[in-house]
């Protein structure tokens, strides 16, 4: 090319951008998202024209492709009448909730559809092994059915006893679905030992498959987030636990062993996370075999005695920003005592302010992070909103005992959560996530006993000491924190 070619040539390409650039920044803006979300991404496409543009364009906006969006509206359509049968057995037991959580009981059930149930147990499971000993006997022990749903399934060590034990039970005759995410999961599902399992009769299927050709209809980074299992359509698992073996993943981080937990539980709320599964399995295969069909139609009945808990589905197509909405109630509704604990900690405007607003009123807030994080962008938007926090009264705890991936919510001594959604965006807007609500005080007091061992392990912020760090650290994380919604 002649130099006045090359001229023309950067000329007319900066026209390119500069128009896909205002193209994008008028979208945005009408998409009316929240402020700081629609800020950051006007940031990303000006400053980094055309990169920006494609940034957008591939991660951008939570687009699940067409013609899923539809199948899923479609699918869940079809369980309506289940989860007004749901409703309808579950009245005796939203009596058994204490009136100060009315609000959050009837407004999860309001935006999600799935009602609270009584009668329940559950067990609290607090470290690897005994998370992997329990599943194992409970799989070795199966009649009918295992079904499992999870993020991540990692090679190596008691993982590897899950496997070999869904085979024995399909052996037996018991039906075994697993369910994972194609990103999370990747190397699993390329395995010598995937395919041993399917070989041996275990159903495993890739949830949300990326390849180059989907990624131009749908966003490659929207991903099934959840943990579950169940059991006979009897035990229920969830939690933060994915089928990994701490001793065998991601060791080269320096991070430190992944720290989780998961709960055991039984009773009629089983019900609902068999549901979910059903629906997810569906949407993946197009299809519900007899036996789960059979599964959703043997209904549990609610006891009066036990735990009242209820399951909360959330995800970007059918119940976007559910799980945003339930957790800011939740917030508002501390009182005396509020403790978070979370690998990942990027709120965003609304949740920090209902944060700050709980420290005003006079409600202790604690916050338990890990120290160190897999991620280095995470870690440092997370920094960022330290000073603001600390200055409001807020604790502020980092977990040296390895990675706290452990992601719980408890209020007063009446109420907590648990399950897979971390305190950022990601969770919160983007990811198929799946929570326990836990109307019980007893499980509860269980729950913050363990935030106590693990503040016995961690680090507390002093607002002095944490305003002295250098300047070139506040930079980069004011930088990160400008991403932070984007998380």
């Amino acid at each position: 090319m002649t130099p006045d070619e090359t001229h023309w040539f950067f000329h007319l390409l900066y026209l390119a951008g500069f128009a896909l650039s205002l193209g994008l920044s008028a979208r945005i803006i009408m998409l009316k998202r929240p402020a700081s979300v629609t800020f950051a991404w006007l940031m990303v496409v000006w400053v980094l024209p055309l990169v920006g543009v494609l940034i957008y364009l591939l991660i951008g906006e939570n687009r699940m492709g067409e013609s899923r969006a539809r199948r899923a509206r479609a699918i869940h359509g079809q369980y309506q009448h289940w989860l007004s049968d749901l409703r309808q057995r579950s009245e005796v037991s939203r009596r058994q909730v204490l009136p100060t959580l009315e609000p959050i009981e009837r407004q999860a059930c309001t935006v999600v559809g799935m009602p609270v149930f009584g009668g329940n147990r559950m067990q609290l499971l607090d470290n690897y092994q005994a998370i992997f000993q329990a599943l194992v006997n409970d799989i070795e022990g199966a009649r009918r059915s295992c079904f499992l749903e999870f993020y991540i399934w990692h090679q190596g060590g008691l993982a590897d006893q899950v496997a070999e034990a869904l085979m024995g039970a399909t052996a037996r005759g018991v039906s075994c679905r697993v369910l994972l995410d194609a990103v999370g999961s990747k190397p699993f599902l390329r395995s010598s030992l995937a395919a041993k399992m399917r070989a041996a009769g275990v159903k495993v299927i890739a949830v949300l498959p990326v390849s180059a050709t989907r990624m131009l209809f749908r966003r490659a980074d929207l991903r099934n987030h959840r943990k579950i299992v169940v059991i006979d359509s009897r035990i229920a698992y969830t939690g933060s636990q994915n089928l990994v073996d701490p001793r065998c993943f991601k060791q080269d981080e320096g991070v430190g062993e992944w720290i989780d937990i998961m709960v055991r539980v039984m009773g009629p709320v089983v019900d609902e996370f068999q549901g979910v599964f059903i629906e997810d399995w569906q949407l993946e295969t197009g299809r519900v075999e007899e036996i789960l069909s059979e599964r959703l139609n043997v209904p549990s009945s609610p006891g009066v005695d036990g735990m009242s808990l209820q399951v909360i589905p959330s995800g970007p197509v059918l119940r976007y920003m559910a799980i945003h909405q339930l957790l800011t109630t939740t917030l508002f509704a501390a009182r005396h005592e509020l403790v978070i604990t979370t690998p990942y900690f990027v709120p965003d405007d609304s949740l920090k302010m209902a944060l700050l607003s709980a420290a005003q009123r006079g409600v202790r807030v604690t916050i338990i992070v890990p120290d160190r994080v897999d991620s280095h962008l995470v870690r440092y938007a997370s920094r960022s909103l330290f000073d603001e926090l600390l200055a409001a009264g807020i604790t502020i705890a980092k977990f040296t005992g390895g990675l706290l991936h452990t992601k719980t919510i408890t209020v007063d001594d009446s109420f907590s959560i648990v399950g897979s959604v971390n305190l950022d965006m990601r969770s919160l807007w983007l990811n198929m996530e799946i929570s326990l609500f836990v109307y019980d005080a007893p499980f509860t007091c269980e729950l913050k006993a363990l935030n106590a061992r693990y503040l016995a392990s961690s680090e507390l912020l002093e607002q002095e000491s944490w305003r002295r760090r250098s300047l070139a650290n506040r930079l980069v994380e004011n930088l990160a924190r400008l991403v932070g919604p984007l998380l």
